[in-house]
């Protein structure tokens, strides 16, 4: 009895000390947060944009977001609604969880802060004035052939089937992915992360005007295909015109 009495009062303490290793107790150390306490830019821009935009906003599928001239061509108002509703005919999602993203409003505000803190530089165009963010008027496709004609076929080819060095923009699987005001932003504000110039530069001495973006933009898009990409080939013109509409 003695024997057990003195084997209990040895154990006890062993049993507290080894309490804090019982299996199935977290160890010491940094815990994950909750989604919505993350609240610093790197974080947000490395889960959240860096896939489509490049881990440090350039070099990406999508908008070079470090180009000086992009940051001030468009408004916080804009750019903040572009990654809260996304931004219709494109591969550009909603982020903010009203729309079906992951985001707080609060998130989106330290993505839009983080972005002008590093990338918005002043005076990016110098003592040029570009043309607006957004067309005000309709373009005319006709007269955006002719743009198109002078100012891009020489880098981006004359046709589809005949793609210049910098890229088959007149391929309707690229076409497919992107909407005109993607095409006027990047004929304005350039990507110089991949060499194309802005909308001085496409036409040296002859800057393309708010009218030639506008209507280029509108040819481009007037050359999207029906049913961009491989065609079915078990299925008639007519119903593939009938499966393209309901999309």
């Amino acid at each position: 009895m003695r024997a057990l009495a003195l084997f209990a009062s040895l154990a006890a303490p062993a049993l507290v000390l080894t309490a804090c290793d019982l299996p199935g107790k977290p160890k010491a150390g940094p815990e994950v947060p909750r989604p919505d306490a993350v609240l610093t830019f790197d974080p947000l821009f490395s889960e959240n944009c860096s896939g489509c935009h490049g881990a440090r906003g350039e070099y990406g599928s999508a908008a070079q977001l470090a180009n000086p001239e992009y940051q001030a061509l468009i408004d916080d108002a804009t750019l903040r609604d572009t990654i809260a509703h996304g931004f219709k005919g494109t591969l550009m999602p909603a982020f903010s969880i009203a729309n079906g993203g992951e985001l707080t409003d609060r998130q989106i505000d330290i993505l839009v802060e983080g972005m002008r803190a590093r990338w918005r530089k002043p005076n990016a165009f110098g003592n040029d004035s570009p043309p607006p963010y957004k067309a005000t008027h309709p373009g005319d496709a006709s007269k955006g052939q002719q743009v198109y004609a002078a100012a891009c076929a020489s880098c981006h080819g004359a046709s589809a089937q005949q793609p210049g060095k910098d890229g088959p923009i007149l391929d309707g699987s690229y076409l497919a992915l992107i909407n005109e005001q993607t095409i006027r932003t990047t004929l304005i504000a350039g990507r110089s992360d991949i060499g194309q110039p802005d909308w001085r530069a496409d036409n040296p001495g002859h800057p393309l005007t708010d009218d030639d973006i506008t209507n280029v933009s509108a040819w481009l898009m007037a050359q999207k295909p029906l049913l961009p990409g491989q065609p079915y080939p078990n299925l008639s013109p007519a119903t593939q015109q009938q499966t393209a509409l309901k999309r």
